[in-house]
């Protein structure tokens, strides 16, 4: 059988995305509502989604009760997760923006970016821009939980993934590759290829997607620049809240809780 090559990154096409990484939707949903129990210091009713994507995870909290929101700057990824609300009854209120600037009409009592999208801002000015963007669009006492692969100080670090999912007659086979790390200059270069399956043809999406690297200290000393997200508790991505875990210079997987701390009175 011919396979078709497709043009543009796995993001592009969204129903695929979607399918690729909807495995762990009900564990996240879980882990969020248990720190949301466990952590937040206020009525959590308004929760944000920073890089949305497809909308998977704001659908689920919607249909749990939430007031959703979130943003992406994939404009087809946007357009399916309004969609997808707005069929389920939901209001369509993903934007498209970047989440290293932008604003919000209202506050979030919570928020979550659970799956590494972090790592794309690639500059220090973009990720500090991007957490004193949630400081300010946070009420007092809510939470943000920001997962992320860290750079391990000794060992060898990750730089292999494959996993496979089905729906129906759809079959999706994603293979991710580090090509090469940087932790000079604190870049890592990753290459996907993505196969997918139908009963009539199949396709392949390749591409390369750039991410910013960080160590603990790296990225803890990150936070530090912005002391009004204060990091109260760390998790491996068992998402377990009966087991937090000490981050050391050999942690590789984590989700930081952070709590948006009152401001200072002068």
């Amino acid at each position: 059988m011919t396979v078709e090559q497709l043009r543009g990154y796995l993001y592009d096409y969204p129903a695929y995305y979607d399918l690729v990484y909807g495995s762990d939707c009900r564990a996240e949903v879980q882990f969020f509502q248990a720190c949301i129990r466990k952590h937040a210091r206020r009525p959590v009713r308004r929760v944000f989604e920073p890089a949305c994507g497809t909308g998977r995870l704001l659908l689920r909290l919607a249909g749990g009760g939430y007031r959703v929101s979130g943003n992406d700057l994939c404009e087809p990824a946007v357009r399916y997760c309004n969609r997808r609300l707005a069929r389920h009854g939901f209001p369509p209120t993903a934007e498209i923006a970047d989440m290293a600037d932008f604003t919000l009409p209202y506050r979030a009592d919570a928020a979550l970016n659970t799956i590494g999208s972090f790592r794309h801002l690639l500059t220090e000015e973009a990720a500090t821009a991007h957490l004193r963007c949630m400081s300010r669009v946070l009420e007092t006492g809510g939470i943000y939980i920001v997962g992320l692969h860290l750079t391990p100080l000794s060992g060898t670090p990750l730089d292999h993934e494959s996993w496979s999912a089905r729906r129906g007659h759809l079959a999706v086979c994603t293979d991710m590759r580090t090509v090469r790390r940087d932790c000079r200059k604190r870049v890592e270069v990753v290459r996907t290829a993505v196969d997918v399956f139908t009963p009539t043809r199949t396709r392949r999406i390749v591409g390369e997607m750039r991410f910013r690297t960080y160590t603990h200290r790296q990225f803890e000393r990150l936070l530090g620049s912005v002391p009004s997200l204060r990091s109260v508790a760390t998790y491996d991505f068992s998402y377990d809240v009966r087991r937090p875990i000490q981050v050391d210079p050999d942690t590789e997987d984590v989700a930081y809780v952070l709590v948006k701390e009152p401001s200072r009175k002068r």
